[in-house]
């Protein structure tokens, strides 16, 4: 017998305004519905209704994980500095880090993911081949510092997560526990009801050989991805990729200086030539560990800063200032151009192929260049896929047009390779009785993002909408009011409950029927059933919440129905 919640003892406070500082629809409904509490910025209690829903996602990542063999563990959230040293990690978290020290001194730190725990604890369990492959995952509550924790769960500075990691002794077998995870994402998705995307992605500092995300289509999803509508291509747009072919140089003239007064900007330079901001040459300077790198792109372009840091990690990169040009005469502020660039660093966008030619600073006060051509006039030492990725940019694959949505991202599964096994010399006893160094993989599941991306996703100007598989309840019976319709009402509950059905049951004395309804449309449990006006003969009326469907069903009839 499943278990009946009277909404009389349920502690559930449902408000009919959002919250003033709620931006995002799954802050304002979970909110609203009594599902979650603000207890500081960027930390969220989980109230009765909202524990129900997260447990129910739990169950499904965990039954998924333990289909591909997967065994679950629970490793400390309060974790040494030491550990994170030895990956370097540490350091390249920077102020993500939750630090702290004990009465003795020591460095711990809050764990934002566990892959150097878990390599310490194989390295401690496993020391042969046979022992391998493995497959170790936990579903822990995780502490990241964001600076700007906002639209509710979905960005919080501790958040919950499924996070799983698979040791091999093979490069094939690291391949083998990457699909099985992949499978397994699939049908965890399908299963919560979540429509999502998986594309490329980034390895970043995390380091590997393959990386994909899952992400969930949404309005208020802070990740841009890309989707071609002609080919199966899908990428955030840190991945995607440009190949220009190199052009022939030889009918560019030679370069040519022009006397450009007051045209520090791409646009003020455009203008004043008369040309489009595409045939310009616009070179960004950074610094990376400390170092002055230019970074060219077409004058039309924008340099992703994002995208950049991913290329370059683990190196710390950051805007140069005005005090960085203080010393550095031979960089003029404005002005600046790949020619003559001496010893600084030159990394390019691909479409700054071999041969083309660009409007650029001369390195000289007021002053351009023209027919300063790629190959001939200056040299690129890395080309980089660097530029914010624009709505009709051509496929990687088959040259259509890409169209940019926004999504948010509930999953991500990296190859790892050998990084964090390198770091605390992981090796197990081969067949051949040598040494073999062991490759992992990492894959990680937002389990409370899933709430939110869930809320975005299914929610209507009425409230949330769960699909059944993760909703706090199957049914949420209403009594319009007087008491023999509460009576039926309490009966109808328990016969659900009887044959094997989660009942939360509105008996509140004293609250207006308008009241239960606009509250049961706001929670947001598939079927409404409402015992109402033929209470005496025996009739209920069931809704869909979903469809707005509506029919009256005799109380059998109501209980075959919701019990198929």
């Amino acid at each position: 017998m499943a278990q009946v919640q009277r909404m009389s003892r349920l502690m559930v406070k449902t408000l009919r305004d959002d919250p003033a500082d709620a931006e995002t629809l799954n802050h304002k409904l979970l909110v609203r519905a009594g599902y979650v509490r603000r207890t500081s910025a960027g930390i969220w209690s989980w109230l009765p209704l909202g524990k129900k829903v997260l447990e129910n996602i739990t169950r499904v990542v965990r039954e998924e994980m333990d289909a591909i063999g997967g065994q679950e563990v629970l490793l400390p959230a309060l974790l040494p500095k030491e550990a994170y040293d030895a990956s370097g990690r540490y350091e390249e978290y920077g102020d993500l880090l939750f630090r702290l020290k004990d009465r003795k001194g020591a460095d711990y730190l809050l764990g934002p993911t566990h892959e150097e725990i878990f390599t310490q604890v194989v390295k401690d369990q496993c020391s042969s081949y046979k022992d391998l492959p493995v497959i170790l995952y936990q579903i822990q509550t995780k502490y990241r510092d964001e600076a700007r924790p906002r639209a509710g769960v979905l960005r919080g500075r501790e958040f919950q997560m499924k996070d799983s990691y698979s040791f091999d002794t093979t490069d094939e077998g690291l391949v083998e526990s990457y699909q099985l995870h992949r499978d397994a994402y699939i049908r965890i998705f399908e299963r919560l009801g979540l429509d999502h995307r998986i594309v490329s992605a980034v390895s970043g500092a995390m380091g590997g050989s393959a990386s994909e995300e899952f992400l969930a289509p949404a309005p208020a999803g802070e990740d841009t991805f890309v989707d071609c509508p002609a080919c199966e291509y899908a990428a955030n747009t840190e991945a995607v990729t440009f190949t220009a072919a190199a052009v022939d140089a030889t009918s560019h003239g030679p370069v040519e200086e022009l006397d450009t007064p007051d045209t520090p900007t791409i646009e003020t330079l455009a203008a004043h030539l008369g040309v489009p901001a595409s045939a310009t040459l616009k070179n960004l300077l950074v610094k990376v560990d400390g170092e002055i790198v230019a970074v060219g792109v077409p004058g039309d372009r924008e340099v992703d800063l994002g995208k950049l840091g991913e290329h370059l990690a683990p190196a710390e990169v950051e805007l140069v200032t005005a005090e960085d040009f203080v010393d550095r005469p031979d960089l003029v502020r404005g002005y600046v151009g790949p020619q003559g660039l001496g010893k600084v660093r030159y990394i390019a966008d691909p479409r700054i192929a071999p041969g083309t030619a660009w409007v650029t600073g001369a390195n000289k006060p007021d002053t351009h260049a023209k027919n300063v051509v790629c190959g001939r006039d200056f040299e690129v030492d890395d080309y980089l896929d660097v530029v914010v990725v624009q709505d009709g940019d051509p496929c990687p694959k088959c040259g259509t047009g890409l169209k940019l949505d926004r999504a948010i991202e509930i999953g991500h599964i990296f190859q790892l390779g050998r990084k964090f096994a390198d770091a605390f010399q992981l090796d197990v006893l081969g067949q051949n009785g040598k040494p073999v160094r062991v490759t992992m993989g990492s894959y990680g599941i937002g389990v409370s993002r899933a709430v939110a991306a869930l809320a975005e996703q299914t929610a209507d100007d009425k409230g949330l909408c769960w699909p059944r598989e993760i909703a706090p309840a199957d049914v949420h019976v209403v009594a319009a009011g007087k008491a023999l319709q509460t009576e039926l009402a309490l009966e109808v509950a328990e016969k659900l409950s009887a044959v094997g059905l989660r009942v939360l049951v509105d008996e509140r004395p004293g609250v207006s029927p308008g009241v239960k309804f606009t509250d049961a449309e706001l929670i947001g449990v598939p079927k409404i059933l409402v015992a109402g006006r033929r209470s005496a003969e025996g009739v209920v009326e069931l809704k869909d919440r979903r469809t707005g469907e509506r029919e009256e069903l005799t109380v059998a009839e109501a209980i075959t129905r919701l019990s198929a």
